[in-house]
């Protein structure tokens, strides 16, 4: 039994998933659909990167989507989904737009729409410059949440990615000033992240809610693969459910942690990462040593499947 997962910022980089596009037609016509439908030229971006895009949140998120889609995609026209038979399908953040797309909920169109639309407002949330994240190792998500409450920090927890990796998200200044009071606190490393805004916070909240009304002009179709939603970690067929957590997301933490450990209870025992990079791999590795993780980025990736 398998799980697919799909990563989400921070995976990008250049000419990812161009070694399918040129040797594949569903890869080519699956970029082309979502550069008709965005109205972006996705694989110049990702080919040239030439200002350096990728690292822009209204570029990077429609670009590692339409990556990890590309791939998806072209495994299952090459190797077949009776082949990959995978139980459950789940992303980190943008990730859960791939995994809706490949478990039925979301046609490919409106899921690029959404996407394009999220990356633009979550880079125009707030004044540039004014709020940020850092990734903090050494300590897990509930040592952070103490350390916050003690010291009465304005800062919340954005990722909780494994039990020494948690990623908090506030205004600049408060970023900046947290970081001695963590390292008097024990945490190894404080890592200030070149990120245009603080993601999964209440920063986002109005552009949650302008994004909440994008997603109602949508329809969703029954999903054919439970998926494991990053709001509340709980494994979801339920289109409603699904729908009310992909609207709450944006604002709040990402459940990473927790996902991982829910799939631990089921009978699943290998996970197959889709997209650019092996950061889920690794993220997975630190918090269980239960599964079987195959990455499938390159086309030799395919061969896995023989």
């Amino acid at each position: 039994m398998s799980a697919i997962i799909f990563p989400g910022q921070g995976s990008q980089y250049k000419s990812m998933a161009m070694d399918f596009n040129e040797n594949f037609t569903v890869s080519n016509n699956t970029f082309s659909e979502i550069e008709d439908v965005t109205k972006i030229n996705i694989r110049k971006i990702i080919l040239e990167n030439q200002q350096d895009e990728l690292s822009q949140t209204n570029f990077t998120q429609i670009a590692i989507f339409s990556a990890s889609t590309v791939i998806f995609k072209t495994l299952v026209d090459q190797v077949g989904l009776e082949v990959i038979k995978p139980n459950l399908v789940f992303g980190h953040s943008l990730g859960e737009y791939s995994a809706l797309v490949a478990n039925n909920s979301l046609n490919l169109a409106d899921a690029s729409k959404l996407i394009k639309i999220r990356g633009e407002l979550m880079n125009s949330a707030i004044a540039p410059n004014t709020s940020g994240m850092a990734a903090i190792i050494g300590k897990n998500a509930n040592d952070i949440d103490e350390i916050i409450s003690k010291n009465n920090l304005d800062i919340v927890i954005a990722n909780d990615n494994s039990p020494m990796q948690v990623v908090v998200s506030g205004l600049i200044n408060n970023i900046n000033d947290a970081e001695s009071i963590f390292i008097s606190n024990g945490v190894r490393k404080y890592i200030k992240l070149n990120v245009s805004a603080a993601f999964h916070s209440k920063y986002m909240e109005v552009a949650q809610n302008m994004l909440k009304d994008e997603i109602d002009k949508i329809s969703f179709f029954p999903s054919i693969i439970p998926i494991i939603s990053n709001f509340d970690a709980v494994i979801n067929s339920n289109t409603d459910k699904i729908i009310d957590s992909l609207k709450n997301q944006m604002a709040n933490k990402v459940r990473w942690t927790e996902s991982i450990k829910k799939l631990e209870e089921t009978e699943i025992s290998e996970i197959i990462e889709i997209g650019p990079g092996k950061v889920l791999s690794g993220l997975i590795s630190r918090i269980t040593k239960k599964f079987d993780i195959i990455s499938i980025d390159k086309i030799a990736d395919l061969d896995k499947f023989k």
